[in-house]
């Protein structure tokens, strides 16, 4: 098998400019600063690397899938990059699906991981905490937009062996560099911050509150989208 016998693949200009725009994207508006958030931004690099250098430019799950399971033992003229296009038998029917589902998740994401950036440098240039809008419904709505957009992208759009692997670690990296900036804020704002998080989740807002994330969502996309006055 060759990889000209894959649809989807060999396109390495493409893989680069997507790991590009999606790695300033990241340290942009995750704005490392201490080892630990350098270290947890470095756990996202290497997932955005992994999923786009196999999204466009040399597909191993799939080789490695075809070599030891026989994944193309049935259709091997039908073998497609995308994963889920190989394994259902679906074609470019099956990539389309997980296309428009994982783009969903993606572009939701990342509505709240801009909008969720813009009211924490509001609240630290007005020097208080930040418990409105997005803040009322997550404690750390960057990193749920965060988590729904590399959801998304490299397990519903694009599955591959590292991207699947590597999100659970990237949850538990953020997870405990959350509780860290958590025990800094009581440490600054104290009994405020203990109320706040007793009222309001860490990650994934209550029943009944996604529909106000979503729309919080939208919104910072729409903004962006709108042309300078």
């Amino acid at each position: 098998m060759t990889q000209d016998g894959i649809a989807h693949s060999g396109v390495w200009g493409l893989a680069a400019i997507m790991i590009v725009i999606a790695s300033w994207l990241i340290y942009r508006y995750l704005a490392p600063k201490t080892w630990r958030e350098w270290a947890s931004a470095g756990v996202v690099q290497a997932f955005i690397i992994a999923l786009y250098a196999e999204m466009y430019g040399f597909p191993l799950t799939i080789y490695l899938l075809a070599r030891f399971f026989g994944l193309d033992r049935n259709n091997p003229v039908d073998l497609n990059a995308n994963l889920w296009s190989s394994l259902l038998g679906m074609g470019e029917l099956g990539m389309m699906i997980s296309m428009v589902l994982g783009y969903g998740l993606l572009f939701v994401g990342i509505g709240l991981f801009i909008q969720g950036w813009r009211e924490l440098y509001r609240a630290h240039q007005q020097k208080r905490l930040a418990i409105t809008g997005l803040y009322s419904l997550v404690r750390h709505p960057q990193y749920t937009g965060l988590f729904i957009g590399l959801f998304g992208e490299g397990v519903v759009h694009w599955p591959t062996l590292f991207s699947v692997g590597l999100f659970p670690i990237i949850v538990l990296v953020y997870g405990l560099l959350a509780r860290s900036e958590e025990k800094r804020m009581v440490k600054q704002f104290g009994e405020e911050y203990r109320a706040y998080q007793r009222r309001v989740p860490m990650f994934i807002p209550r029943f009944g509150q996604w529909r106000q994330l979503v729309k919080a969502s939208n919104a910072a996309i729409a903004k962006d989208e709108q042309p300078p006055q």
